[in-house]
């Protein structure tokens, strides 16, 4: 079994770790006291390169993988690269919770599948905030690095992946805005001088969705992308993480791009990543765990463990999430494969990083050493766990039967789902305070309730039907929690189908026989094709609610009863089940073709049952322009007009003012999705694209608010088949909310066609 698989299943099983010994050293009294090393005066690399120096060669091959033994004559501890902290301080091979008391639990928020449907960039950069805290606080107690990889940035492109729930969606452009303001709460600031809060770590770069589908694994897998789909969707979420937010570290990935493993290519380790998006040498890459490996024993990419350690290095791998490296480093080295100037470049730039935590720093001076177990957990922490859950959940039906008061209501909650706990959390989760289960979130809300499975989630038998629909009989309101098996959307598996489960559409149709009224909460990170719920007349409602953490239960029953209204949006397009028959999940092409449908929302040419950006509310609004947008633009006056110290893409287009009035009776958050279409260009262009986005909180009943809806140069562009952005002129047409959108505006781009960005082009090409 693969390393990562191995401890990935321990992570979802929520098996305990041993404790890894955390220690700084010691700048006060050890060995390198009065040195380079330990004077903050100088800068961190300065420091780095400094101690490297210190090291003989064994010992720099030896401090490569993510369990570094340190160099105990210099008095350099040993240390663990690898935490993790999806949604909340996670179980890990870096992370211990203790089995009581302190440090026992950490706050579990929903999984990014849920974040991201809130469209709260806000939101995002809290949640981060609070989970760096928490992290550090754990570092403080020898809990926990100062280094976690996450966040997982693949866009969400195919709904069979098991990881898409790590995802915020599947959209570039949302993604890109999720993790710049992601990176900033966790790492304290967009590149914060002189301390990250804590070091993040963008994966897996690149182009992976595919964990392990119809034969076909991650370890084994060769992408074939074009350069034009590289730019415009596989690599915009690193772009902004990297060369946008500063991130402290990437993470390459299993699988290989155009013939090359990720973790060996120059390309996109060097030309890409470094050249081109100006990722320095105080920043890191790490390997997915093995995955240095695969490029011999997967790939077949070499002819020796020796030549594929050499490749990875000089490519730009500066740590192995395994074992390789430490293995196979002294046998390149002494085959001259590589030179001690490849490892002494890779050390530093992982120990620069080390000091840019503090922890090469005296213990009166080192940052966040003030906090401590009061700092997690906290109420507010506790109360912004439960507001992402209601913000995250989206209403996809409602005929007018929510809300409704629990007073007085007998309600019969039914399906796999009823109590889940550890299940909400989907995965790379850690302890959580506590978890409200859906049958909890509903004793909570004041109905009466009664419970039954009725089935599992993939069960082949009517056995249990009849107590659930004994209970449901003698109900006045009836739920149902049920989805997606989360043993199967789950990382090293994928899914095969995207309909619900015949026993689970059995159940619903017999309890929609008995006359009640039938709420659907349907969980898992990826859709299911709701087509029979959607006209089954009986299903009053239905609410996707994904993987929405520690309150989940509450959140459920506080959109089911009114005290919030939902204002969640979907980020991910819900397919017709025969959607799998269509496309395999190999093909990485976006465009539509003779054997492709397209890929998500931008590309699909047939009729989603839900399209992206999908959700309802329990009011009405009415929308118009705050300022009425100009009809014609001219592209040399908009490049003109950016600042000199603009990236261009980055440089404003305009802002578009718009209006939101509650025509009904509820309070309630609006989400402003903004999409462009047009027909400039002489590629096929997507049916329409987001370029801005935001959320307006509590619009009271008959009030009114405004949005900024800022679009940059770079969300007009579009790539050529080199990849490279031009602004092409033509007519374009900008459209509020989904479908043929709320409020529109036609504008006309003038003047020449200009190249905004030129992408790199792979030299080995």
């Amino acid at each position: 079994m693969n390393l990562c698989t191995a401890i990935t299943l321990a992570i979802v099983a929520n098996t305990a770790l041993a404790q890894f010994n955390y220690s700084f050293p010691d700048c006060a009294n050890g060995p390198l006291k009065s040195t380079v090393v330990c004077d903050t005066s100088k800068s961190p690399a300065t420091r780095a390169r400094a101690l490297i120096q210190m090291f003989t060669d064994e010992e720099l091959t030896q401090n490569t993988d993510n369990v570094s033994p340190g160099v105990p004559r210099l008095g350099v501890p040993s240390y663990q690269w690898w935490s993790e902290a999806l949604h909340g301080v996670a179980g890990s091979p870096g992370v211990s919770f203790a089995s009581s008391g302190e440090f026992s639990s950490a706050t579990s928020f929903p999984q990014p599948i849920v974040l991201g449907a809130a469209f709260d960039l806000d939101l995002i950069k809290a949640v981060a905030t609070v989970i760096s805290t928490e992290a550090r606080a754990f570092n403080n107690a020898g809990r926990a690095g100062l280094d976690f990889f996450t966040p997982n940035i693949n866009p969400f492109k195919d709904p069979r992946w098991g990881r898409g729930q790590e995802t915020p969606g599947e959209d570039a452009f949302h993604v890109s805005q999720y993790v710049f303001n992601l990176i900033e709460g966790l790492q304290g600031g967009i590149d914060p001088r002189p301390y990250f809060k804590v070091a993040a770590d963008c994966k897996h770069f690149a182009a992976y969705d595919l964990d392990s589908w119809e034969g076909i694994d991650r370890f084994h897998f060769d992408a074939k992308v074009t350069l034009q789909d590289l730019s415009e969707y596989y690599l915009p979420p690193f772009q902004s993480c990297v060369r946008d937010a500063k991130v402290a570290s990437v993470m390459c990935s299993y699988n290989s791009v155009n013939g090359i493993p990720s973790c060996a290519n120059s390309y996109l380790l060097q030309n890409i990543l470094r050249d081109f998006w100006g990722f320095d040498d105080d920043r890191w890459v790490v390997s997915d765990c093995d995955a240095i490996n695969n490029i011999f024993s997967t790939h077949n990419f070499t002819s020796t463990f020796a030549e594929a350690v050499a490749d990875a290095l000089k490519a730009g791998t500066d740590v192995d999430c395994g074992t390789t490296y430490s293995t196979n480093l002294p046998a390149a080295l002494n085959q001259s494969l590589i030179t001690r100037d490849d490892l002494e470049r890779a050390l530093t730039r992982q120990y620069t990083s080390l000091m840019r935590l503090g922890y090469f720093d005296p213990p009166s001076s080192q940052p966040f050493r003030q906090l401590a177990w009061t700092d997690v957990n906290t109420p507010d922490a506790q109360a912004l766990a439960h507001r992402a859950a209601i913000e995250g959940l989206v209403l996809l039906k409602n005929d007018g039967f929510l809300p409704i008061s629990p007073k007085g209501k007998k309600l019969a909650i039914i399906g796999p789902y009823l109590n889940a706990t550890t299940n909400m959390q989907g995965n790379y989760f850690g302890t959580a305070p506590f978890i409200v289960t859906p049958f909890q979130g509903a004793v909570d809300a004041g109905f009466q309730v009664q419970s039954s499975p009725g089935t599992t989630i993939n069960g082949t038998s009517d056995a249990g039907f009849q107590a659930a629909i004994t209970i449901a009989q003698a109900a006045d309101v009836i739920v149902f929690a049920g989805g997606i098996d989360n043993t199967i959307e789950r990382e090293s598996r994928d899914r095969l189908t995207v309909a619900w489960t015949g026993n689970q559409l059995d159940l619903i149709q017999r309890l929609s026989a008995l006359g009640k009224p039938v709420i659907v909460v349907q969980f898992g990170g990826g859709q299911l094709d709701d087509t029979v719920l959607l006209s089954n007349d009986a299903v009053r409602a239905i609410i996707w609610a994904g993987y929405p953490g520690q309150s989940g239960g509450t959140a459920i029953f506080d959109i089911i009863t009114g005290i919030a209204s939902p204002a969640g949006r979907l980020t991910t397009t819900q397919y017709p089940a025969d959607f799998i028959d269509q496309v395999g999940m190999t093909d990485m092409s976006l465009r539509p073709s003779s054997v492709n449908p397209g890929r998500t929302y931008k590309w699909y040419s047939g009729t989603p049952v839900l399209e992206f950006g999908h959700g309802l509310h329990f009011t009405s609004f009415r929308f118009s322009w705050q300022k009425q947008p100009a009809t014609q633009y001219n592209i040399q006056r908009l490049i003109r007009a950016a600042r000199s110290d603009d990236t261009l893409d980055l440089a404003t287009f305009d802002t578009f003012q718009v209006r939101i009035q509650n025509t009904g009776k509820r309070t309630s958050d609006y989400v402003a999705l903004m999409f462009l279409s047009g027909n400039g260009g002489p590629t096929p262009r997507p049916n329409k694209s987001l370029v801005s986005f935001a959320r307006a909180h509590d619009i009271k009943a008959g009030s009114s608010t405004s949005l900024d809806l800022k679009v940059t140069l770079g969300s007009v562009a579009r790539a050529d088949e080199r990849g490279d952005l031009w602004l092409f002129s033509g007519s374009y047409r900008l459209i509020l909310d989904t479908g043929d959108g709320v409020l529109t505006h036609n504008f006309v781009l003038t003047g020449t066609d200009t190249r905004i960005v030129q992408w790199p082009q792979d030299p080995s090409a």
